[in-house]
């Protein structure tokens, strides 16, 4: 993710002190390295939570004539659990932090027979196990601290979801319930190892892969010239990979997978794997589920071939049941092919299959491996072809040579309407691509027309008008065929980021929206440029070194941080001025001169707080403020531009990303803005009342469903600037520790932040994910997975591709609303000061500011 964003976007170590108990010893035993050990702290806060706040709930119960001393149910504990954990957002949840509690032996059923289960079991704690039915080992009844409980519910929630993973796979697979194997498989899709098989691979892996533990570092699982007898994929611990006379040849981590060749091949072991840390957990698959699937996926797969080459490789269908369809998916193919496919296979079908979306995939990433320009070529190519039936009824010849079948021919024509009104249907509402499409429209109709199919036409237009895109569909033939550059000329919109500017609704920049901006030069001045943001660095080198009376080519641009790190753009660099970082500022000067150059005073930033304006600003509007803001930023990014971003933007000449970058830069703006502000405030009493007020806006931000302005907040409070604060965080009253703690759990980045996806998977429109992350699956998509393979387009990459698209649309797919709330009288000045932020982006410098207001961390 390096050069996406800041390297404040990563977690910081969440801060000490609001998690921190007055009680010394609390603090060790939660902070323990040894996860038995604070398992075990947990288990006996728990216990205390139960016998301090329900006696009864630990009780002797009876069953079948047979009494079980000092017991719980496992149904009831789900219950408690979840009305007591305002992070527990689902009974499956709740078991898992219970078998966290199993695993340890913290807590076991009492007739060691069962794992957790929500069911009527009984479960015993270790303290109430004697070892036979007489009864408790002793009479002291533990004390529970509230606050204390709270902190051991959260590190319980977060190891649940591994430990209810753990379950789950140690069930036998014919036992495993829809609900598990869904979770499993979900699981499946973040394991590196996996990532370059189908999804319908990795479902039949959820329903057979297994788990195993070992214990002790030094076990050998692996022996070389043993039969390959199962695959491997480590979920934690590392593994040595030795040789016979070599020795350690090699190491493998968490994510990495080992065994798999020899049960391709049906070979011994190559070489043998020891274990390198204590407690490794593995994923396996055996060898008999391993060959099983090999054949169902060949079973499954149809390739059609051409001069005995794949040029289309199908895989069937299953319905939502686990049963086979009739139908088939694209899982690889040529790009020509793939749009033929489309033509005779899919377009024509009115009763799609649930899971089949390769139609709705395509249209939304064929960006990725063929331009507009072709994909149009080739529509208009399938509508003029005439097909040929030399054969009818009784398989002779009608004339002898062959005759036109003009039903089919028409049935193609139409076949390309309807593809079109699919695309334009998915068409990204932005669009990027709408002059190539324009132009394919226009010479749609007027082929359409002379053609004589005027009731195909009128369907087209009904079609069209009918679509989220009709300006441009209502435009005449003529107007479709004007050019890009006389378009430009026609309509030049204009991005000024003043602050002025920034009060007005933002609307998509595109690449010939015209930017007006400074270059500044080593004698502190500076010349004001107006260029199209889609201009190169050539461009602005040209205009930029005339009052430098250099050559351009002797001219370098740069951006200078106010770290004092300098940003040399190449000549072929695009759309420059959105990539700057927010106190950045972009500066010529001759090739010799840049050493000498150092960041401007205005860089630095403010020099005091805006404590007096934020204090009588309402916390509620400041986040219905920013959440509008970030809406009209968000609703602005293109599609496309997350393909043009990962797929590297070199890829596709004049494509920008200009609006995915102020997006991204607004998350880092408003992480900076909260840090400055606490940092720029010298007394005590005000930057606690600081810290409440900013957990209070994370807290709307959060309800206002703006993950993006949330996590910024969230992580400006952990910035260690703010974190060893010590003295503000111990005078922060307790609701709102725990308040920040349950919001700390959100940005918990283990098993790939399961906990923040498990939350925005319950979102409905309109909401702003956490769009850092989004790239990072992107970049996960497109580094481990291969656009190409054989010659053909590997669409299960698209289809992943695709599928974060989606997220996108389901995020925006209902507009943003807050005309209904109360309206305050300083909306206006809120407005503009949420949108016009003043940070200081130097960490050493908020470092510093941090250690003037406390000097020592405690």
């Amino acid at each position: 993710m390096s050069g996406l964003f800041s390297t404040s976007i990563n977690p910081p170590s969440p801060p000490v002190s609001p998690a921190t108990s007055n009680t010394p010893s609390v603090a060790i035993s939660l902070a323990s390295k040894n996860v038995s050990d604070r398992i075990a702290f947990i288990g006996q806060q728990i216990r205390a939570g139960l016998l301090t706040n329900f006696p009864g709930f630990i009780a002797d119960r009876q069953i079948s004539l047979r009494t079980y001393r000092r017991c719980c149910i496992g149904s009831q504990l789900v219950d408690w659990i979840i009305q007591e954990c305002n992070l527990v957002h689902s009974r499956q949840q709740g078991v898992g932090m219970w078998q966290v509690l199993l695993e340890e032996g913290i807590l076991k059923h009492v007739c060691n027979e069962y794992n957790f289960e929500d069911k009527n079991l009984f479960y015993r704690f270790k303290e109430d196990d004697c070892g036979s039915e007489q009864g408790p080992p002793g009479t002291c009844v533990p004390t529970a601290d509230t606050v204390l409980l709270q902190e051991c519910f959260t590190t319980l929630a977060k190891m649940g979801p591994d430990a209810l993973m753990r379950l789950m796979l140690r069930k036998p697979p014919k036992e495993r319930t829809a609900e598990d194997l869904d979770y499993i498989y979900e699981e499946l899709l973040h394991i590196k190892a996996l990532s370059h098989l189908s999804n319908s691979v990795k479902r039949e892996l959820a329903s057979c892969i297994q788990f195993e533990s070992r214990e002790q570092a030094g076990t050998v699982l692996i022996k070389q010239g043993d039969e390959g007898k199962s695959w491997y994929i480590i979920l934690k611990g590392s593994v040595n990979v030795v040789i016979f006379g070599k020795g350690v040849v090699g190491q493998l981590h968490e994510g990495d997978d080992f065994g798999k060749l020899a049960l391709v091949n049906d070979a011994p072991r190559a070489a043998s794997i020891i274990l390198r840390d204590e407690r490794c957990h593995f994923l396996r698959v055996d060898k008999e589920d391993f060959n099983r699937i090999l054949r169902d996926v060949e079973a499954k797969t149809e390739r059609l071939k051409e001069n005995g080459r794949d040029v289309l490789v199908l895989e069937k269908l299953s319905r939502s049941d686990g049963s086979q369809s009739n139908k088939y998916t694209v899982m690889a193919g040529t790009p020509e092919k793939m749009v033929e496919y489309i033509l005779d296979s899919c377009v024509d079908c009115r009763d799609e299959d649930e899971n089949d979306y390769f139609v709705e995939d395509f249209f939304m990433t064929f960006n990725v491996f063929m331009s507009v320009e072709k994909l149009c070529s080739l529509l208009m190519t399938y509508y003029t072809e005439k097909t040929e039936d030399r054969y009818h009824g009784n398989g002779k010849s009608e004339d002898g040579g062959g005759s036109l079948d003009l039903k089919a021919t028409e049935q193609k024509k139409i076949r390309v309407v309807r593809a079109t009104l699919r695309w334009v249907e998915l068409l990204d509402q932005k669009m990027g691509e709408e002059n190539d499409l324009a132009l394919f429209i226009g010479k749609l109709r007027a082929s359409l027309h002379s053609d004589g199919m005027l009731s195909l036409l009128a369907q087209f237009e009904r079609g069209l008008d009918s679509s989220e895109h009709v300006q441009l569909h209502k435009n005449s033939t003529r107007k479709a065929r004007i050019s890009a550059s006389s378009r430009a000329k026609v309509s030049r919109p204009t991005f000024d980021d003043s602050e002025e500017s920034r009060t007005l609704k933002r609307e998509p920049l595109t690449p010939i929206t015209d930017v007006k901006f400074k270059v500044h030069y080593p004698d502190q001045s500076y010349c004001t440029l107006r260029l199209p943001l889609g201009s190169s660095v050539s461009e602005i080198s040209k205009q930029a070194s005339e009052k430098l009376a250099i050559s351009p080519e002797e001219c370098v641009i740069f951006e200078m941080r106010s770290t004092g790190e300098k940003v040399i753009f190449k000549e072929t660099d695009t759309c420059i001025i959105t990539t700057l970082s927010h106190n950045g500022r972009l500066f010529a000067a001759p090739k010799d001169g840049i050493e000498k150059m150092k960041p401007l005073q205005e860089q630095e930033g403010p020099n005091s707080s805006s404590f007096n304006d934020l204090e009588i600003m309402s916390s509620r509007e400041i986040a219905l403020q920013m959440t509008l803001y970030d809406f009209e930023l968000f609703n602005c990014v293109y599609e496309s531009e997350l393909v043009f971003s990962i797929f590297k933007k070199h890829h596709f000449p004049g494509k920008i990303v200009g609006n995915l970058d102020c997006f991204l830069a607004r998350f880092n703006e408003v992480q900076h803005w909260v840090t400055t502000e606490i940092c720029l405030t010298p007394l005590l009493s005000k930057r606690v009342h600081l810290l409440r007020k900013f957990i209070k806006i994370a807290q709307h931000c959060r309800d206002f469903q703006n993950m993006l302005a949330f996590f910024g907040i969230i992580m400006g409070l952990s910035n260690i600037a703010i974190s060893r604060l010590s003295q503000t965080w111990e005078k922060l009253p307790s609701k709102f520790k725990k308040l920040f703690k349950e919001f700390e759990t959100l940005l918990d980045p283990t098993r790939n932040h399961r906990t923040y996806r498990q939350a925005m998977s319950k979102q409905e429109s309109p909401f702003i994910p956490f769009m850092p992350l989004l790239m990072k699956d992107m970049t996960f998509i497109f580094e481990g997975n291969k656009t190409i393979i054989d010659g053909l387009i590997n669409f299960e990459k698209m289809h992943m591709i695709a599928n974060n698209i989606r997220c996108i649309r389901r995020a925006r797919k209902e507009a943003f609303v807050g005309d209904n709330l109360p309206v305050v009288k300083n909306r206006a000045d809120i407005r503009h000061y949420v949108r016009n932020l003043h940070v200081i982006d130097n960490q050493r410098t908020l470092s510093q500011l941090s250690h003037r207001l406390e000097k020592r961390a405690e």
